[in-house]
């Protein structure tokens, strides 16, 4: 929902999200779970100037079928827009508005990372889209006896066509980094440190029809490397590749995935597509080679402006073990803002 700002408006935001995603899996990389609960965001809006916006508010978390609070956070968020240009600090827009593919960023974090912390700067134009991001993930102090950990990234691309192309080709660039490090603890274990890449060619044709509306192709290659001066993990190195066609159709959106995975690690992408067991599957387990086959039938409803509901069914095939799993999914979303008056047209700054 798009809302027109004035220097000095003051607002009351909310934003609702009810989740329900239930994954039948049976493989020692990843066992069954379900993720099934609701969060809550309400925060205050100011615009001190009509570019500046301002966001204080507390994020609640609550799973179901457990009595007690999952999170309770402050939230706080500095946005200052400049033509295409955002800059962002404190919580950044997180997760999915990276718009990394699903082997580097699972999409599962919405709900068990929902928030992130640090610094954020990004580019929307015609042509080109640029995130770069840092997450501080967790503040290291003198005698602690944990690490200092911080990730970060970079996710773009690049039109390669006109606006009057029939065929619509860009090129994505994608990359990941996790760091856990820090002089001041007690531990001293040693550093660790990975980066993940992608890049590849998207292509959209439109068809306008009265049912498939658009055909979608993408293809990435990836790569994996640790970086670390200790080698904790099975595979030091490894590399990918992605190849997706999508139908979007009025009904129902269809993508079909085939994954090639090579000792293949990425610390925050979809666990199905890792060569290392995740928190849910058989511990130490790693598997070299991975081939999978996934098929994704997503259809949004709006419900209103403000609200959507989003249905994902996800089987997905194991070529190692000729294994077929799924999962499906079901997702509310609410968001909206009120105004609540106008309290001021003048910011003074260092004062």
């Amino acid at each position: 929902m798009r809302y027109s700002f004035n220097a000095g408006d003051l607002r009351l935001s909310l934003n609702a999200f009810i989740f329900f995603k239930d994954n039948e899996y049976f493989n020692p990389i990843v066992e069954g779970y379900t993720l099934f609960g609701t969060q809550l965001n309400p925060q205050l809006v100011y615009y001190p100037t009509k570019e500046l916006r301002l966001e204080a508010g507390v994020f609640i978390w609550k799973d179901f079928g457990n009595p007690i609070l999952k999170q309770v956070r402050p939230t706080y968020r500095a946005t200052w827009t400049h033509k295409n240009s955002q800059f962002i600090f404190g919580n950044i827009k997180a997760n999915l508005n990276h718009e990394y593919i699903e082997p580097l960023m699972d999409f599962e974090r919405v709900m068990l990372k929902p928030l992130e912390e640090g610094v954020q700067y990004r580019l929307n134009t015609r042509h080109v889209f640029l995130d770069t991001w840092v997450d501080w993930l967790r503040q290291e102090y003198p005698g602690v006896s944990y690490q200092e950990q911080i990730a970060g990234g970079l996710s773009s691309s690049f039109g390669l066509t006109g606006d009057n192309s029939r065929v619509q080709l860009s090129v994505p660039f994608q990359f990941t980094a996790r760091h856990h490090g820090g002089q001041i603890d007690t531990l001293h274990i040693p550093i660790q440190t990975i980066f993940n890449y992608a890049s590849g060619l998207m292509a959209r044709l439109p068809l306008h029809g009265s049912v498939v509306q658009a055909v979608r192709v993408n293809a990435y290659g990836l790569l994996y490397g640790d970086h670390s001066s200790v080698f904790l993990l099975p595979f030091n190195n490894g590399h990918a590749l992605y190849l997706n066609g999508t139908l979007e159709t009025r009904y129902v959106d269809l993508m079909l995935s085939y994954w090639q995975g090579h000792q293949f690690y990425a610390p925050f992408g979809g666990t199905y597509y890792q060569s290392v067991a995740s928190r849910y599957g058989t511990p130490g387990y790693s598997e070299a080679d991975r081939r999978l086959l996934l098929v994704r039938l997503l259809r949004d409803f709006r419900i209103s402006d403000a609200a959507a509901l989003t249905v994902r069914v996800e089987p997905v095939y194991d070529f190692n073990r000729s294994l077929l799993d799924f999962s499906f999914g079901v997702y509310l979303n609410f968001r909206q803002e009120w105004l609540l008056g106008n309290v001021g047209r003048r910011v003074r700054v260092g004062q």
